[in-house]
């Protein structure tokens, strides 16, 4: 056995020396994060939009974008990246530098994501950085003509009394629709058929021949189908009444709790994008939701700004995503892949 050698003793210095060295390593990266938040936007500001062209949550961002481009004497350039159910335009922003200058268009679909992929290359609450909340856009429960449903309640009682044999369509599987139509159906203890439809064109025409029982849409696209007699409006996701059907009652007002915007969208950063590049972000945003202006645009669109803190909008996305994956389990949805 060799000679045992005892370990020379740490030095009071040297322990200082490092911690002195940490210190300034650590004064140097804030000094860097506060400067580059200091002279950030210098140049044009990239927002990924994870869908193609021509979606609610992509004109509802080219509405707010360009005078908040104003607002913070910069532009943002909205760059359509589709693909994967919107999980490829997620992952390119999550890989991104988080210097402020590339975000992503964030959308209820991110949340829908969690929970139709076995698994995906990021994390919702780790790898973003929630900036500024957009609004969302409410929807109406819309039954088939020509069945007898004239409230909530109807529907109710005819899905109890014959279980299985109601259907509801969507746009589908993971689509707001889908996930609406199953959270009303385990609010109201039902046991109810999906139907997925290519598009919304194909879900609407089958509701309007009584081939499904039940559709949860859009306000704006359905009111044409009301004044056409095409669909039966039973309640709104909305908070408050509508002012335009001030005799339709809410689905709260019904018992059924769902939430107010089943599609929702706002503005997110990579993970780690400093506080106060996303505080200018959440200001300006937040002053553009409040001008007249834009609020009328956003609004004859059927889409309702809700300007919220970025610390609350982080609540609201982790709320979302909790009330997801909750839904997943209920109502046994599998993944697509």
């Amino acid at each position: 056995m060799g000679p045992i050698r005892k370990r020379r003793p740490v030095s009071k210095r040297g322990l200082v020396s490092k911690q002195a060295a940490a210190f300034i390593i650590l004064a140097t990266i804030l000094a860097a994060n506060t400067g580059l938040a200091d002279e950030w936007p210098s140049h044009a500001i990239r927002v990924v939009s994870p869908f193609a062209t021509g979606a609610t949550c992509d004109i509802v961002a080219r509405t707010v974008l360009d005078p908040a481009g104003s607002e913070i004497k910069q532009s943002f350039l909205l760059e359509n990246r589709p693909g994967g159910g919107g999980t490829l335009g997620v992952a390119s922003v999550v890989k991104a530098a988080p210097d402020g200058y590339t975000l992503l268009l964030a959308t209820s679909a991110m949340s829908a994501a969690v929970i139709l992929h076995k698994s995906l290359p990021y994390d919702v609450l780790r790898d973003l950085e929630p900036v500024a909340m957009f609004g969302g856009e409410p929807s109406m429960l819309m039954a088939a003509p020509g069945k007898g449903y004239s409230s909530v309640a109807d529907l109710v009682a005819a899905a109890k009394a014959r279980p299985g044999a109601i259907k509801f369509g969507s746009v589908g599987i993971g689509s707001a629709s889908h996930m609406a139509g199953e959270r009303f159906g385990l609010l109201a203890g039902l046991n109810v058929v999906h139907v997925a439809y290519a598009g919304a064109a194909e879900a609407l025409a089958d509701l309007g021949a009584g081939r499904i029982d039940f559709y949860l849409i859009p306000v704006t696209p359905a009111l044409p189908l009301i004044t056409q007699g095409k669909a039966v409006p039973l309640a709104v996701s909305t908070a408050a009444r509508l002012q335009s059907l001030s005799g339709l009652p809410t689905l709260r007002e019904s018992g059924y709790p769902l939430p107010a915007y089943l599609t929702w969208c706002g503005l997110a950063a990579p993970a780690k994008t400093p506080p106060e590049i996303v505080g200018k972000l959440n200001e300006a945003i937040g002053k553009v939701l409040n001008l007249p202006a834009v609020r009328t645009k956003l609004l004859r669109t059927g889409f309702q700004p809700a300007p919220m803190l970025a610390e609350d909008y982080a609540r609201f996305i982790a709320d979302d995503v909790a009330a997801v994956v909750k839904l997943g389990k209920e109502a046994h949805i599998e993944p697509l892949d």
